[in-house]
């Protein structure tokens, strides 16, 4: 781990919001990004955590995100809210909305929560986590900066529009799976490039539309959808449920989650929890489907990996590339 450095959890959530809040988002609200940021890289999901900081930062100073957003939350129905993010960062409207959408849910039975103009959102495993370990079933869908061609085209419109589910059960911690509409997550491509390393073949097309292991002919093309048309079908059904739904950019409108220059993402997320039916025996039965499949040779349950970086992390502290960790410590010390 040469390129690698160690650093604890708390420490990184401290770094990461010094060096946000020495670009002038208030102390607040960047506590918020660097608690997603730094629950994503406990997970082993790089690409949504400290190598973000450095664009972030960017387009704070760029005014491409809005350090001054004023988050708003409004009804939209008996068991429907609208949390306007105001172009600012995702975090702390996913927190607004999850404060009021959870003690909804569990009095009325569900919630949907719509965040609207908002930003990279991160790991959406973090979200439906925390819907779950309320005692509650999470859902949810997020567009996301134009990546992928519609099935048959060669020009990106839809992001890779990731879904996230988690569930708790009567013996054990949720069950969690999170996945992108892409075959891999587009950060990963975006993490290979800032890290000079090639990618696999498989991930993406150049803009020619053929395979490529150059990350930044990959970033200039498209990524590949899991499963072919079903593939770009789902991305589609995420597009209209979290950018049509909230009001926000559609992912070919969207700026990029990348650049500093440029219009403000906008994109959109949808979250929906839903109490368990106690009647129905559900968290039971939830563990006894668990088990059956825990019991089969050479299986792992979805979210296994995950569930072993966050233990690893805990313990051990995080394993953070260097370059990102140093990035990192500069714009907290140029406050």
């Amino acid at each position: 781990m040469a390129d690698k450095t160690r650093i604890s959890i708390p420490d990184a959530k401290q770094l990461i919001t010094a060096a946000m809040s020495a670009t002038g988002v208030q102390i607040d609200i960047a506590a918020s990004v660097a608690e997603g940021l730094v629950a994503a890289e406990a997970e082993g999901q790089v690409g949504h955590g400290f190598s973000r900081v450095g664009d972030y930062a960017a387009q704070v100073r760029s005014g491409k995100v809005n350090r001054a957003a004023k988050i708003t939350t409004v009804a939209r129905g008996p068991s429907s809210l609208f949390i306007h993010a105001d172009e600012g960062f995702a975090f702390p409207a996913l927190e607004a909305a999850l404060s009021s959408g959870i003690p909804l849910a569990k009095d009325t039975g569900i919630a949907i929560m719509a965040i609207g103009n908002s930003h990279h959102c991160g790991a959406l495993s973090v979200q439906v986590d925390k819907i779950a370990q309320a005692g509650l079933i999470g859902i949810m869908l997020a567009n996301a900066p134009k990546a992928i061609a519609p099935w048959g085209g060669n020009e990106p419109l839809f992001g890779t529009n990731p879904i996230a589910f988690a569930t708790p059960q009567a013996h054990g911690l949720p069950l969690v799976i999170d996945l992108s509409l892409s075959r891999v997550a587009r950060g990963k491509v975006m993490n290979a490039h800032k890290s000079g390393q090639q990618i696999p073949l498989g991930w993406a097309l150049d803009p020619d539309g053929q395979p490529t292991t150059d990350p930044k002919a990959a970033l200039a093309g498209t990524m590949l959808p899991i499963g072919g048309a079903k593939g770009t079908a789902l991305a589609l059904m995420v597009e209209i449920l979290s950018a049509a739904f909230t009001g926000s950019a559609f992912s070919h409108q969207a700026g990029s989650f990348f650049d500093a220059e440029g219009p403000a993402p906008r994109v959109g997320q949808t979250l929906i929890a839903i109490r368990p039916d106690a009647s129905s025996g559900f968290l039971e039965r939830v563990s006894e489907l668990l088990n059956t499949i825990k019991a089969m040779d050479g299986v792992r349950l979805p979210g296994d990996r995950r569930r072993n970086a966050i233990q690893a992390a805990q313990d051990e502290g995080l394993w953070v590339s260097t370059a990102y960790l140093n990035l990192t410590r500069e714009l907290a010390n140029a406050a």
